[in-house]
Parts: C-alpha cells; sequence; structure tokens
C-alpha cells in the first residue's frame, strides 16, 4: 500500500476512514510479529510507514469529529 496522502483522506466518508484505520492496524500487527519473529527484515522499514499512515488518518478522524 502506497503512502496514505491528507488530501486524498480528508476525501474519504467515516465508513471508508475506519475501514482504512482497521486495514493499516491488522497490517502493522502481522508485520510487527513477523519483525519480532525474525522472520521478515526487509519489511520492517514499512513499520513505520503504516505507523504514520495510521496517525495521519486518526488525525483527520479528529478533524471530522469522527470517533475511532
Amino acid at each position: 500500500m502506497p503512502q496514505l496522502k491528507p488530501k486524498e483522506l480528508r476525501k474519504q466518508d467515516a465508513d471508508k476512514l475506519r475501514q482504512t484505520l482497521f486495514d493499516l492496524r491488522s497490517e502493522l500487527s502481522k508485520l510487527a510479529g513477523s519483525a519480532q519473529r525474525g522472520v521478515v527484515k526487509k519489511d520492517v522499514g514499512n513499520i513505520r510507514r503504516i505507523r504514520r499512515d495510521i496517525a495521519r488518518v486518526v488525525t483527520v478522524m479528529h478533524e471530522k469529529g469522527i470517533a475511532e
């Protein structure tokens, strides 16, 4: 998944934002688990990108007044 842009996130409705947040959190969980087991060393950099994308989504949700 490419980096999410705040401008694109602001165009999305509440349900789409919640779904995006759910998808990102599940992907982060899978990558973090793999990294801890030492299975996926090349994707460790993606963890940082996903964490930042989650922060972007949560920020847009707060701007719109949407509860997580």
